[in-house]
């Protein structure tokens, strides 16, 4: 079953129609720099609100592992997503500090990319493509040498989703820009990349 991260959330309504929707996973972004930032104060609001069968993830960027783990030990987060180029030795130390679930991200370019990431030590790898948040695609062809569960991003949106999860069986779907509209989360967006999801996960049960 190909779970669903929606990404980059920011205001209450966005929690509120998670709720209703119910995917696996949903995503603050704690990188400073990004347009989809949130404090942490604010993200224990939200996440005060967001329904308890759904797990919080918090996006970082070059983050102190400190600083990660104590959002972590504080509930703010569930789980912890590192997409500034972390290297093995920083998730290692992350590890130390944390037994929370650790999600990579790679940047996918090429299969060295890819090779990259079957060796990481995270417990899940999220493949990209870009920074992050950019609404482009990456060549899904070069996944075929991956052996282990990722997190498929990158230019996902309800018109191409349906086909990834059919092609590609991942283990998680992630969304952010492909579910806005003028900078925002759209609360239709996000109901028709849900149900395109769940559409082709009912095709492959029959």
């Amino acid at each position: 079953m190909t779970r669903i991260k929606l990404c980059g959330l920011t205001r209450p309504c966005d929690i509120e129609t998670a709720n209703a929707l119910r995917p696996a996973y949903i995503g603050f972004v704690f990188a400073p720099g990004s347009r989809r930032y949130v404090p942490p104060a604010g993200a224990a609001a939200l996440k005060a609100m967001l329904h308890p069968s759904i797990t919080a993830v918090g996006v970082f960027v070059k983050e102190a592992p400190e600083t990660v783990a104590a959002l972590l030990a504080r509930g703010v987060i569930d789980a912890a997503q590192l997409h500034g180029g972390e290297d093995a030795a920083y998730v290692a130390r992350l590890r130390a500090l944390t037994r929370r679930p650790l999600i990579q991200a790679f940047r996918v370019d090429s299969a060295a990319d890819i090779a990259a990431a079957q060796g990481s030590p995270a417990d899940y790898v999220l493949l990209d493509a870009g920074e992050g948040g950019t609404g482009t695609a990456f060549d899904w062809t070069l996944i075929s040498g991956l052996a282990r569960p990722y997190f498929l991003a990158g230019g996902l949106d309800a018109t191409n989703v349906g086909a990834a999860v059919r092609l590609l069986r991942p283990y998680a779907v992630d969304v952010s820009s492909g579910i806005e509209c003028g900078g925002y989360k759209d609360a239709g967006k996000m109901r028709e990349f849900v149900a395109a999801v769940r559409e082709a996960m009912w095709e492959e049960t029959i």
